[in-house]
């Protein structure tokens, strides 16, 4: 067989291999997930009149709008973390061990990692979505082209972030500690554009907001759903999520590489 061909099937085996623990033992992404869920909920039907009325909506439909797309970036960065889990058990429990003895395309093992991931973060942005919908989201002022470039923008954000999930498995001694490491993941969005414009957040604290990946992310795909303008945020976020599965990549596979000591 090619190179090529062995790379994909062996890629193609490891995918099915990560799918298949991911539905047997589905508690981990469920738990990931229930993270932004409760949030959108929460901020709803707690805050949503309040939030809304402050950003000069007569209801909290304008929360609502301004809220959904926050969470569903979110909700990529609470699935992944269960990526840096998986593959931490992976490496402290043998079986990547016994891999390396085998005749197979050594980078499969991670990309099977990474793709089962994407997939995984998929199905939970559209989990979180159809719960958008049914509390009031509508993204009535999007085209055609719009929606494909938010769907664009979501595959590569999880993308990116797997990559860096994955190098933080790779280099944690056991699961909790991969759990712990990849925790920026979900903190990030708490310090973002998520819940409030920047603008209405102290000054000390917009550069923090501001200058980080998350928040030119929800900016872009606040615009593509709503309608509105993204201004300079559609590259920015493009240029994070590219230098980060760059970083990612370049670490998880250097880190893999590694002979075990």
């Amino acid at each position: 067989m090619s190179t090529l061909s062995l790379a994909v099937r062996d890629s193609s085996t490891m995918l099915r291999r990560n799918l298949l623990h991911a539905r047997r033992y589905p508690s981990l992404t469920l738990n990931l997930l229930l993270t932004p869920v409760m949030l959108l909920l929460l901020f709803v039907y707690i805050f949503g009149d309040v939030m809304s009325a402050g950003m000069g909506g007569a209801d909290r439909s304008a929360y609502v709008a301004y809220l959904v797309p926050g969470l569903l970036l979110m909700t990529i960065g609470s699935t992944v973390i269960g990526t840096a889990v998986s593959v931490s058990n992976d490496m402290s429990e043998g079986i990547i061990a016994r891999f390396r003895t085998m005749a197979i395309h050594r980078p499969s093992i991670l990309v099977g990692h990474v793709v089962g991931s994407v997939l995984q973060s998929v199905a939970s942005v559209v989990l979180v979505g159809a719960v958008g919908v049914a509390i009031g989201f509508r993204s009535t002022d999007a085209t055609a082209l719009e929606w494909l470039a938010a769907f664009g923008l979501l595959v590569l954000f999880a993308t990116a972030l797997t990559w860096i999930a994955v190098g933080m498995g790779l280099v944690s001694p056991n699961a909790e500690a991969a759990s712990n490491n990849a925790l920026p993941l979900i903190f990030l969005p708490l310090i973002s554009s998520t819940f409030v414009p920047v603008a209405q957040m102290p000054g000390w604290f917009q550069p923090i907001a501001e200058y980080q990946p998350f928040t030119p992310a929800i900016e872009t795909l606040r615009g593509l759903l709503l309608g509105t303008e993204i201004g300079h945020n559609g590259w920015l976020a493009v240029a994070w999520c590219v230098g980060l599965a760059v970083l990612g990549y370049v670490w998880s596979t250097k880190t893999f590489a590694k002979d075990p000591k």
